[in-house]
């Protein structure tokens, strides 16, 4: 089995020079949990409501909507981090190509390993207390929540060192020319 076909929809096939096709079953793995929190909350969200309509408050609602919420939140940040959509330090690298070009992008995949090594530092510290605080009424530890911080750390900088490895391999991509309005209606539309 190809793993370009894998995922079939659910693969990102933006910049793949700068992927290891041994990622991308944990790509759309991540993809698939994504979906499936986002799911989770809304049924939360619509069972709170709809028993507290009926006149049987769903006490437990809430910690499921949190739950599924604040780990569909760093799921997706890590997601994000693979596809190269939302996480950009700044737009500059695009203008530039060659050895400039690739000077930034090591800067802007530096400064997201950096940033993920805290995450996964301060987010376990974070996570060991939250054994001292309980969500009610389950009494659920709330370290179950703080353990998303330091797992998104950790995909994250896996992500950021395949990008820069990368990268510094095979070459940042040259920017791609603005679209005129035509084409990008042709584009949109295949």
């Amino acid at each position: 089995m190809r793993l370009a076909t894998f995922g079939g929809g659910l693969l990102s096939r933006k910049r793949p020079q700068l992927k290891w096709r041994l990622l991308d079953p944990l790509e759309v793995g991540l993809v698939v949990l994504c979906g499936l929190l986002l799911v989770g909350f809304l049924v939360s969200e619509i069972g709170d409501v709809a028993f507290r309509i009926i006149g049987h408050p769903w006490l437990e609602a809430e910690e499921f909507s949190i739950g599924f919420f604040t780990w569909g939140v760093f799921m997706g940040g890590a997601v994000g981090v693979r596809r190269n959509d939302h996480f950009r330090l700044a737009a500059t690298a695009e203008v530039f190509s060659g050895r400039v070009r690739t000077a930034i992008e090591a800067f802007q995949q530096s400064v997201m390993i950096a940033v993920a090594g805290c995450m996964m530092w301060f987010g376990y510290v974070n996570f060991l207390t939250g054994f001292g605080s309980y969500m009610m009424p389950s009494l659920t530890p709330i370290a179950v929540l703080y353990a998303a911080i330091p797992t998104c750390g950790g995909l994250v900088a896996l992500f950021s060192v395949e990008k820069l490895v990368c990268g510094l391999l095979r070459g940042f991509p040259d920017p791609t020319p603005d679209l005129g309005l035509a084409e990008l209606i042709m584009e949109v539309a295949d």
